[in-house]
């Protein structure tokens, strides 16, 4: 029997050349397209999770190269500070009901929230993440804006311009070494009603063991 098996276990004849070798900057690159295509709503939060498995456990070039043949290339200014970001989720809502984000959303580079008299929950608890920055322009008047976080987000109020409005800060417990996964940077004005930033609160169960919420995986 001619040709000769690879490495990989498929047989190679005289003429056949050897499958080429991902390395880990070729991986780290077809990563970085499906975060900005799940960023930019290219992907949904199941397609970016089969992706990015395939991806990270990819041993040769032609198992990447499907993983991103439907979508568009990154461009080298996305990383460029100052660079004009296209991924912005803008809400704008009055006197209706409460804007929840929860469960599985993919959190976006950029939100504005132009709401007046309307609740609104952005719940980071199983949100998933692709970037590691999040800016939310708020310009929010009435109610209540809830962030919800896990260990790995982090919420800064600083730019935060607050008139009326109270502000209630909790940190859930977390281990020193856990890594910022994200930053949420709020920016803007809240006028009147309150801003809360809390961990998700703990089920039953977890309040008899008096446990706090299961720590999920900050890149989950």
């Amino acid at each position: 029997m001619s040709g000769e098996m690879s490495p990989t276990g498929k047989r190679t004849g005289p003429g056949s050349a050897p499958e080429l070798r991902a390395s880990h900057a070729d991986r780290d690159r077809v990563v970085d397209v499906l975060r900005v295509a799940a960023g930019d709503g290219l992907l949904d939060a199941d397609e970016l999770d089969e992706r990015l498995e395939v991806a990270l456990s990819a041993r040769t070039l032609s198992e990447l190269a499907p993983l991103t043949a439907d979508l568009p290339p990154v461009s080298a200014a996305a990383g460029v500070a100052g660079a004009e970001v296209k991924d912005v989720v803008r809400i704008e809502q009055i006197h209706s009901g409460a804007i929840e984000r929860v469960g599985r959303w993919v959190v976006p580079r950029r939100m504005e929230l132009a709401v007046t008299f309307c609740a609104v929950t952005l719940d980071f608890t199983d949100a998933v993440i692709t970037h590691d920055t999040l800016r939310i322009d708020v310009s929010m008047t009435g109610k209540t804006l809830t962030l919800i976080t896990r260990p790995g987000v982090v919420i800064d109020t600083d730019g935060l311009q607050l008139t009326h409005c109270g502000i209630k800060h909790r940190q859930g417990p977390t281990h020193p070494e856990t890594p910022v996964a994200l930053r949420v940077e709020l920016v803007g004005r809240k006028l009147h009603g309150r801003v809360v930033v809390r961990p998700p609160r703990r089920t039953f169960g977890q309040w008899l063991r008096r446990t706090g919420p299961t720590s999920r995986s900050a890149g989950a």
